[in-house]
């Protein structure tokens, strides 16, 4: 049997586990035999994500975090290690965004709050730095290991209104680039940094802003499926098999680059 694509056994970490992406994926993971570690802020939610996934008879814990605490993440990792002794794949999908980030049609850029705008930048991009710091050391020890950064279609082209997301995410493209780089020159090319680039998918966060209350579109989110050749939204478990070859044996010379799930969103320029 051709076991490239296998994920079977992998101990993948998952910032951001909790959120509608992270639990699609973990539990896609989880399916395929990966030991899935969510990492969240949200007790309630990831105890219940955990659960779902051993009830289907797969391996997961939750973890208590915050993706800006260097010292949380070290005890998170300590606890991964105690229990299973590696890390094989970090994800790093934590990340939000805020009112006084963005710039709303009636508003202009003097209307951006700084400090919403810094927080953003942190919890998305300083977000991915930390853990990537703390959990890329057992896997420089161990020599192998692979981490995906989420970015966005908004690190390609500077939507309107999402000022701070866009450009934290623009960041999140770049040190994807610089750490695929300084892996591979320091610690040899058993270490892989890519990151995804996920279309639009409904999720908590977004949701008031492309949905009415009854489920329609609001004019953002029809204007996101005018520009998507597919002509819809993304649906989450779409995003799990970029994953799973990101992190398999498939794409063991693969390094530094962006792997774009979008629906056509970025091919379409009319």
């Amino acid at each position: 049997m051709n076991t490239i694509f296998s994920v079977k056994d992998h101990v993948v970490v998952i910032t951001g586990g909790t959120g509608v992406l992270g639990r699609a994926i973990a539990k896609y993971l989880a399916q395929e035999g990966a030991k899935v570690v969510i990492l969240g802020r949200e007790a309630e939610v990831g105890d219940a994500v955990v659960c779902d996934i051993r009830e289907a008879g797969g391996e997961a814990m939750f973890l208590t975090t915050d993706v800006m605490n260097q010292a949380v993440l070290q005890q998170n990792c300590d606890d991964v290690l105690s229990r299973y002794g590696r890390v094989d794949a970090l994800l790093n999908a934590a990340g939000g965004n805020m009112p006084g980030a963005t710039v709303a049609p009636d508003k202009t850029f003097f209307d951006l709050d700084p400090d919403q705008f810094r927080t953003v930048l942190d919890l998305n991009l300083t977000g991915t730095v930390i853990p990537t710091q703390v959990f890329l050391r057992p896997m420089v020890a161990q020599g192998k290991g692979a981490i995906v950064n989420f970015s966005s279609m908004a690190a390609f082209r500077p939507m309107t209104r999402v000022c701070g997301y866009a450009a934290a995410k623009a960041g999140i493209s770049n040190f994807t680039a610089y750490m695929a780089t300084e892996c591979a020159r320091k610690f040899g090319e058993g270490i892989r940094v890519n990151a995804i680039a996920p279309g639009f998918f409904i999720t908590e966060q977004n949701r008031a802003l492309l949905t009415n209350p009854d489920g329609s579109f609001t004019e953002r989110g029809r204007d996101v499926i005018r520009q998507t050749p597919f002509g819809r939204m993304g649906r989450p478990e779409e995003l799990c098999g970029t994953i799973q070859y990101l992190i398999s044996d498939a794409s063991l010379f693969v390094t530094g680059t962006v792997a774009v799930v979008d629906g056509g969103f970025n091919a379409f320029a009319m």
